[in-house]
Protein backbone atom coordinates (compact mmCIF):
# COMPACT_ATOMS: atom_id res chain seq x y z
CA UNK A 1 0.00 0.00 0.00
CA UNK A 2 1.29 3.53 -0.79
CA UNK A 3 2.35 5.69 2.13
CA UNK A 4 0.12 8.54 3.28
CA UNK A 5 2.63 11.11 2.05
CA UNK A 6 2.60 9.60 -1.44
CA UNK A 7 -1.21 9.65 -1.50
CA UNK A 8 -1.22 13.32 -0.48
CA UNK A 9 1.36 14.14 -3.16
CA UNK A 10 -0.77 12.34 -5.77
CA UNK A 11 -3.87 14.26 -4.67
CA UNK A 12 -1.95 17.54 -4.90
CA UNK A 13 -1.00 16.70 -8.48
CA UNK A 14 -4.69 16.23 -9.29
CA UNK A 15 -5.54 19.49 -7.53
CA UNK A 16 -2.85 21.40 -9.46
CA UNK A 17 -3.51 20.02 -12.90
CA UNK A 18 -7.17 18.92 -12.90
CA UNK A 19 -9.31 20.29 -10.06
CA UNK A 20 -8.18 23.93 -9.89
CA UNK A 21 -7.78 24.42 -13.68
CA UNK A 22 -11.04 22.52 -14.25
CA UNK A 23 -12.97 24.81 -11.89
CA UNK A 24 -11.56 27.93 -13.57
CA UNK A 25 -12.05 26.67 -17.13
CA UNK A 26 -15.50 25.30 -16.27
CA UNK A 27 -16.54 28.71 -14.91
CA UNK A 28 -15.38 30.39 -18.11
CA UNK A 29 -17.23 27.87 -20.31
CA UNK A 30 -20.34 28.14 -18.15
CA UNK A 31 -20.49 31.93 -18.55
CA UNK A 32 -19.96 31.60 -22.31
CA UNK A 33 -22.55 28.82 -22.61
CA UNK A 34 -25.06 30.91 -20.64
CA UNK A 35 -24.94 33.55 -23.38
CA UNK A 36 -25.52 30.90 -26.06
CA UNK A 37 -28.38 29.25 -24.20
CA UNK A 38 -30.12 32.56 -23.36
CA UNK A 39 -30.05 33.64 -26.99
CA UNK A 40 -31.31 30.28 -28.21
CA UNK A 41 -33.99 30.06 -25.56
CA UNK A 42 -35.40 33.53 -26.22
CA UNK A 43 -34.56 34.38 -29.84
CA UNK A 44 -34.54 30.78 -31.13
CA UNK A 45 -31.26 30.62 -32.99
CA UNK A 46 -27.73 29.32 -32.47
CA UNK A 47 -25.36 32.27 -32.46
CA UNK A 48 -22.12 31.18 -34.13
CA UNK A 49 -20.69 34.67 -33.60
CA UNK A 50 -20.64 34.24 -29.82
CA UNK A 51 -16.96 33.28 -29.59
CA UNK A 52 -15.90 36.30 -31.61
CA UNK A 53 -18.22 38.50 -29.56
CA UNK A 54 -16.18 37.35 -26.56
CA UNK A 55 -13.01 38.23 -28.47
CA UNK A 56 -14.33 41.71 -29.29
CA UNK A 57 -15.21 42.48 -25.67
CA UNK A 58 -11.85 41.15 -24.49
CA UNK A 59 -10.06 43.24 -27.10
CA UNK A 60 -11.63 46.41 -25.70
CA UNK A 61 -10.61 45.35 -22.18
CA UNK A 62 -7.03 44.71 -23.36
CA UNK A 63 -6.74 48.09 -25.10
CA UNK A 64 -8.25 49.95 -22.14
CA UNK A 65 -5.98 48.06 -19.75
CA UNK A 66 -2.89 49.14 -21.70
CA UNK A 67 -4.18 52.73 -21.70
CA UNK A 68 -4.84 52.67 -17.95
CA UNK A 69 -1.37 51.22 -17.34
CA UNK A 70 0.21 54.01 -19.42
CA UNK A 71 -1.53 56.53 -17.12
CA UNK A 72 -0.33 54.71 -14.02
CA UNK A 73 -3.85 53.56 -13.10
CA UNK A 74 -4.04 50.09 -11.57
CA UNK A 75 -6.19 47.96 -9.28
CA UNK A 76 -3.52 47.14 -6.71
CA UNK A 77 -3.05 43.37 -6.37
CA UNK A 78 -5.94 42.68 -8.74
CA UNK A 79 -5.75 42.86 -12.56
CA UNK A 80 -6.35 46.32 -14.01
CA UNK A 81 -8.61 44.63 -16.59
CA UNK A 82 -11.34 44.40 -13.94
CA UNK A 83 -11.55 48.22 -13.97
CA UNK A 84 -12.09 48.15 -17.73
CA UNK A 85 -14.92 45.58 -17.67
CA UNK A 86 -17.77 48.16 -17.68
CA UNK A 87 -16.22 49.91 -20.72
CA UNK A 88 -15.70 46.58 -22.50
CA UNK A 89 -19.27 45.47 -21.77
CA UNK A 90 -20.65 48.77 -23.07
CA UNK A 91 -18.62 48.46 -26.28
CA UNK A 92 -19.80 44.86 -26.81
CA UNK A 93 -23.42 45.84 -26.15
CA UNK A 94 -23.18 48.52 -28.85
CA UNK A 95 -21.68 45.97 -31.26
CA UNK A 96 -24.35 43.30 -30.78
CA UNK A 97 -27.18 45.87 -30.92
CA UNK A 98 -25.72 47.22 -34.15
CA UNK A 99 -25.68 43.75 -35.70
CA UNK A 100 -29.17 43.04 -34.37
CA UNK A 101 -30.58 46.19 -35.92
CA UNK A 102 -28.95 45.82 -39.32
CA UNK A 103 -28.84 42.02 -39.65
CA UNK A 104 -31.07 39.97 -37.36
CA UNK A 105 -34.02 42.37 -37.06
CA UNK A 106 -34.85 41.98 -40.76
CA UNK A 107 -34.98 38.19 -40.47
CA UNK A 108 -37.19 38.38 -37.37
CA UNK A 109 -39.53 40.73 -39.23
CA UNK A 110 -39.97 38.35 -42.18
CA UNK A 111 -40.06 35.34 -39.78
CA UNK A 112 -37.14 33.55 -41.41
CA UNK A 113 -36.42 29.95 -40.35
CA UNK A 114 -33.69 29.38 -37.72
CA UNK A 115 -31.19 28.16 -40.31
CA UNK A 116 -31.21 31.62 -41.93
CA UNK A 117 -30.31 33.19 -38.57
CA UNK A 118 -27.49 30.67 -38.18
CA UNK A 119 -26.08 31.55 -41.62
CA UNK A 120 -26.39 35.25 -40.81
CA UNK A 121 -24.55 34.70 -37.52
CA UNK A 122 -21.72 32.98 -39.40
CA UNK A 123 -21.38 36.13 -41.50
CA UNK A 124 -21.38 38.27 -38.36
CA UNK A 125 -18.74 35.95 -36.91
CA UNK A 126 -16.35 36.55 -39.83
CA UNK A 127 -16.93 40.30 -39.74
CA UNK A 128 -16.31 40.50 -35.98
CA UNK A 129 -13.23 38.30 -36.26
CA UNK A 130 -11.87 40.53 -39.01
CA UNK A 131 -12.42 43.66 -36.93
CA UNK A 132 -10.60 42.16 -33.94
CA UNK A 133 -7.66 40.93 -36.00
CA UNK A 134 -7.39 44.27 -37.79
CA UNK A 135 -7.41 46.31 -34.58
CA UNK A 136 -5.24 44.22 -32.25
CA UNK A 137 -3.58 41.65 -34.53
CA UNK A 138 -3.70 37.84 -34.59
CA UNK A 139 -0.95 37.15 -32.03
CA UNK A 140 -1.02 36.39 -28.30
CA UNK A 141 -1.50 39.43 -26.09
CA UNK A 142 -0.95 39.31 -22.34
CA UNK A 143 -2.64 41.93 -20.20
CA UNK A 144 -2.69 40.47 -16.69
CA UNK A 145 -0.98 42.49 -13.98
CA UNK A 146 -1.11 42.76 -10.19
CA UNK A 147 -0.37 39.77 -7.98
CA UNK A 148 0.01 36.50 -9.87
CA UNK A 149 -0.60 33.93 -7.14
CA UNK A 150 -2.89 33.42 -4.17
CA UNK A 151 -0.80 30.43 -3.12
CA UNK A 152 2.61 29.38 -4.47
CA UNK A 153 3.89 25.82 -4.65
CA UNK A 154 7.13 26.74 -2.91
CA UNK A 155 5.28 28.25 0.07
CA UNK A 156 2.95 25.26 0.27
CA UNK A 157 5.89 22.81 0.28
CA UNK A 158 7.59 24.78 3.04
CA UNK A 159 4.39 24.74 5.16
CA UNK A 160 3.62 21.05 4.68
CA UNK A 161 6.96 19.38 3.97
CA UNK A 162 5.43 17.50 1.03
CA UNK A 163 7.20 16.94 -2.30
CA UNK A 164 4.35 18.47 -4.30
CA UNK A 165 3.05 22.00 -3.80
CA UNK A 166 -0.31 23.57 -4.47
CA UNK A 167 -0.47 26.59 -6.77
CA UNK A 168 -3.54 28.80 -7.10
CA UNK A 169 -3.36 31.79 -9.43
CA UNK A 170 -5.18 35.03 -8.69
CA UNK A 171 -6.95 34.75 -12.05
CA UNK A 172 -8.26 31.30 -11.15
CA UNK A 173 -9.65 32.49 -7.85
CA UNK A 174 -11.15 35.59 -9.47
CA UNK A 175 -12.75 33.51 -12.20
CA UNK A 176 -14.56 31.31 -9.71
CA UNK A 177 -15.70 34.19 -7.47
CA UNK A 178 -16.85 36.41 -10.34
CA UNK A 179 -18.64 33.50 -12.02
CA UNK A 180 -20.58 32.72 -8.82
CA UNK A 181 -21.57 36.39 -8.39
CA UNK A 182 -22.60 36.80 -12.06
CA UNK A 183 -24.63 33.58 -12.10
CA UNK A 184 -26.37 34.51 -8.83
CA UNK A 185 -27.28 37.96 -10.21
CA UNK A 186 -28.49 36.47 -13.48
CA UNK A 187 -30.75 33.93 -11.78
CA UNK A 188 -32.08 36.62 -9.43
CA UNK A 189 -32.83 38.82 -12.44
CA UNK A 190 -34.60 36.04 -14.37
CA UNK A 191 -36.58 34.77 -11.37
CA UNK A 192 -37.43 37.89 -9.38
CA UNK A 193 -37.65 40.91 -11.67
CA UNK A 194 -40.56 41.81 -13.90
CA UNK A 195 -38.33 42.00 -16.98
CA UNK A 196 -36.78 38.61 -16.20
CA UNK A 197 -40.21 37.02 -15.84
CA UNK A 198 -41.25 38.58 -19.15
CA UNK A 199 -38.17 37.07 -20.81
CA UNK A 200 -38.98 33.63 -19.40
CA UNK A 201 -42.59 33.93 -20.56
CA UNK A 202 -41.45 34.97 -24.03
CA UNK A 203 -39.09 32.00 -24.12
CA UNK A 204 -41.81 29.52 -23.05
CA UNK A 205 -44.56 30.74 -25.41
CA UNK A 206 -43.95 33.69 -27.68
CA UNK A 207 -47.56 34.07 -28.90
CA UNK A 208 -49.04 33.89 -25.41
CA UNK A 209 -46.45 36.38 -24.14
CA UNK A 210 -47.39 38.86 -26.87
CA UNK A 211 -51.07 38.49 -25.99
CA UNK A 212 -50.16 39.25 -22.37
CA UNK A 213 -48.78 42.64 -23.42
CA UNK A 214 -45.06 41.82 -23.26
CA UNK A 215 -43.02 44.10 -25.51
CA UNK A 216 -40.92 41.85 -27.80
CA UNK A 217 -38.49 44.64 -28.69
CA UNK A 218 -37.68 45.17 -25.02
CA UNK A 219 -37.15 41.44 -24.52
CA UNK A 220 -34.79 41.32 -27.50
CA UNK A 221 -32.88 44.38 -26.26
CA UNK A 222 -32.39 43.04 -22.73
CA UNK A 223 -31.42 39.61 -24.07
CA UNK A 224 -28.65 41.09 -26.22
CA UNK A 225 -27.41 43.23 -23.31
CA UNK A 226 -27.18 40.15 -21.06
CA UNK A 227 -25.51 38.10 -23.79
CA UNK A 228 -22.94 40.84 -24.45
CA UNK A 229 -22.17 41.18 -20.73
CA UNK A 230 -21.77 37.43 -20.24
CA UNK A 231 -19.60 37.11 -23.35
CA UNK A 232 -17.32 39.97 -22.29
CA UNK A 233 -16.90 38.75 -18.71
CA UNK A 234 -16.21 35.17 -19.88
CA UNK A 235 -13.76 36.40 -22.52
CA UNK A 236 -11.83 38.69 -20.16
CA UNK A 237 -11.58 36.00 -17.46
CA UNK A 238 -10.33 33.48 -20.01
CA UNK A 239 -7.81 35.97 -21.40
CA UNK A 240 -6.50 36.83 -17.94
CA UNK A 241 -6.18 33.16 -17.01
CA UNK A 242 -4.46 32.17 -20.27
CA UNK A 243 -3.75 34.88 -22.83
CA UNK A 244 -5.70 36.79 -25.46
CA UNK A 245 -5.56 35.46 -29.02
CA UNK A 246 -8.52 36.05 -31.38
CA UNK A 247 -8.46 32.58 -32.97
CA UNK A 248 -8.63 30.90 -29.56
CA UNK A 249 -12.04 32.44 -28.95
CA UNK A 250 -13.28 31.04 -32.24
CA UNK A 251 -12.12 27.59 -31.06
CA UNK A 252 -13.95 28.04 -27.75
CA UNK A 253 -17.23 28.05 -29.67
CA UNK A 254 -17.21 24.23 -29.82
CA UNK A 255 -16.82 23.52 -26.08
CA UNK A 256 -19.32 26.28 -25.24
CA UNK A 257 -21.94 24.82 -27.58
CA UNK A 258 -21.15 21.37 -26.20
CA UNK A 259 -21.70 22.72 -22.67
CA UNK A 260 -25.02 24.33 -23.59
CA UNK A 261 -26.29 21.20 -25.35
CA UNK A 262 -25.08 18.75 -22.68
CA UNK A 263 -26.97 20.69 -20.01
CA UNK A 264 -30.00 21.31 -22.21
CA UNK A 265 -30.05 24.18 -24.68
CA UNK A 266 -32.27 26.97 -23.42
CA UNK A 267 -31.79 26.00 -19.75
CA UNK A 268 -29.44 28.36 -17.83
CA UNK A 269 -28.74 25.81 -15.08
CA UNK A 270 -27.91 23.29 -17.81
CA UNK A 271 -25.31 25.62 -19.32
CA UNK A 272 -23.54 25.86 -15.95
CA UNK A 273 -23.53 22.11 -15.33
CA UNK A 274 -22.55 21.44 -18.94
CA UNK A 275 -19.66 23.89 -18.70
CA UNK A 276 -18.09 21.99 -15.82
CA UNK A 277 -18.74 18.59 -17.42
CA UNK A 278 -16.97 19.63 -20.63
CA UNK A 279 -14.12 21.38 -18.79
CA UNK A 280 -13.34 18.48 -16.48
CA UNK A 281 -13.65 16.01 -19.35
CA UNK A 282 -11.06 17.96 -21.35
CA UNK A 283 -8.51 18.39 -18.54
CA UNK A 284 -8.96 14.81 -17.28
CA UNK A 285 -8.47 13.18 -20.67
CA UNK A 286 -5.46 15.34 -21.63
CA UNK A 287 -3.58 15.10 -18.32
CA UNK A 288 -0.42 12.91 -18.26
CA UNK A 289 -0.84 10.53 -15.28
CA UNK A 290 2.75 9.22 -15.20
CA UNK A 291 3.87 11.08 -12.06
CA UNK A 292 0.50 10.56 -10.37
CA UNK A 293 0.72 6.77 -10.82
CA UNK A 294 4.33 6.69 -9.67
CA UNK A 295 3.22 7.99 -6.30
CA UNK A 296 0.58 5.28 -5.96
CA UNK A 297 2.03 2.14 -7.60
CA UNK A 298 4.89 -0.14 -6.48
CA UNK A 299 8.21 0.51 -8.18
CA UNK A 300 7.97 -2.55 -10.45
CA UNK A 301 4.55 -1.41 -11.74
CA UNK A 302 5.34 2.25 -12.37
CA UNK A 303 4.72 3.37 -15.98
CA UNK A 304 7.48 4.54 -18.32
CA UNK A 305 5.26 6.49 -20.73
CA UNK A 306 3.20 9.62 -20.11
CA UNK A 307 -0.07 7.69 -19.57
CA UNK A 308 -1.95 10.39 -21.43
CA UNK A 309 -5.14 9.49 -23.30
CA UNK A 310 -4.99 12.50 -25.62
CA UNK A 311 -2.49 15.24 -26.32
CA UNK A 312 -3.55 18.73 -25.28
CA UNK A 313 -3.53 19.59 -28.99
CA UNK A 314 -6.67 17.47 -29.33
CA UNK A 315 -8.57 18.70 -26.28
CA UNK A 316 -11.32 20.20 -28.43
CA UNK A 317 -11.92 16.71 -29.88
CA UNK A 318 -13.25 15.79 -26.42
CA UNK A 319 -15.90 18.54 -26.72
CA UNK A 320 -16.81 17.31 -30.19
CA UNK A 321 -17.16 13.72 -28.99
CA UNK A 322 -19.34 14.78 -26.05
CA UNK A 323 -21.48 16.89 -28.39
CA UNK A 324 -22.00 14.01 -30.84
CA UNK A 325 -22.82 11.47 -28.12
CA UNK A 326 -25.35 13.79 -26.42
CA UNK A 327 -27.07 14.64 -29.72
CA UNK A 328 -27.36 10.92 -30.53
CA UNK A 329 -28.36 9.62 -27.10
CA UNK A 330 -30.20 12.52 -25.40
CA UNK A 331 -30.72 15.51 -27.73
CA UNK A 332 -32.54 17.47 -25.02
CA UNK A 333 -29.56 17.30 -22.64
CA UNK A 334 -29.49 16.66 -18.90
CA UNK A 335 -32.20 19.20 -18.02
CA UNK A 336 -34.42 18.52 -21.04
CA UNK A 337 -33.88 21.70 -22.97
CA UNK A 338 -35.11 22.54 -26.43
CA UNK A 339 -34.17 20.23 -29.31
CA UNK A 340 -31.87 21.79 -31.91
Amino acid sequence: MPETENILNALLLLANFIIVPGLAYGSQLALGALGITLLYGILRFSNFAHGDTMAFGTMIAVLCTWYFQSLGINFGPLPTALLTLPIAILGTVLLVLLFDRYVYKHYRKVKSPPVVFVIASVGVMFVTNGIVRFVIGPNDQRFADGERFILRAREFKKMTGLSEGLTIKVTQGLTLVIAIVVVALLFWFLQKTRTGKAMRAYSDNEDLALLSGIDPQRVVLITWVLVAALATIAGVLYGLDKSFKPFTYFQLLLPMFAAAIVGGIGKPIGAIVGGFIVAFSEVTVTYAYKKFLRYLLPEDMQPEGLVQLLSTDYKFAVSFLILVVVLLVRPTGIFRGKVL
